[in-house]
């Protein structure tokens, strides 16, 4: 292994050390997006029916999709800066997510030229196991 790709290694392993760093102070996330609604309802004498028209609202609902299925929740007002602030950290967290993707597989496209070259340091595999009753997959590390 050269110099220059021994250093774009350790830059790789660097960087994601970083976005793990990152994400274990991400926070509180919910998905999805916060949207303000206003309302018109069916009384014949409302103020919504005016002119101009005054609606009601304003409401807050959080649209999201989770497991394949969207829904919706009403937020109260009292609770859309928490909220905004959970979305924020849910969009940092795939942010983050999709860096270490792609800084990943840079690096295992350096270590896969390295073995091919016998210049690898042996290093520890992950093995990944099927899902456990419903806590998602166990690791070991053999």
């Amino acid at each position: 292994m050269t110099g220059s790709m021994r250093q774009r290694r350790g830059v790789l392993e660097a960087r994601i050390d970083q976005i793990k760093a990152a994400l274990a102070a991400v926070g509180d996330l919910r998905p999805g997006s916060l949207s303000r609604q206003y309302n018109v309802c069916g009384k014949p004498d409302c103020r919504c029916k005016a002119t101009p028209p005054r609606k009601h609202g304003p409401y807050y609902q959080l649209s999201f999709t989770w497991r394949g299925k969207g829904q919706s929740q009403f937020v109260r007002r009292e609770d859309v800066s928490v909220v905004r602030q959970q979305v924020r950290n849910y969009q940092r967290l795939r942010t983050l997510v999709d860096a270490w993707i792609g800084v990943g597989m840079e690096l295992s496209r350096l270590r896969l030229r390295d073995a091919r070259s016998g210049d690898a340091k042996p290093r520890p595999t992950l093995h990944v196991s099927g899902p456990t009753r419903g806590r998602g997959p166990s690791v070991d590390t053999r």
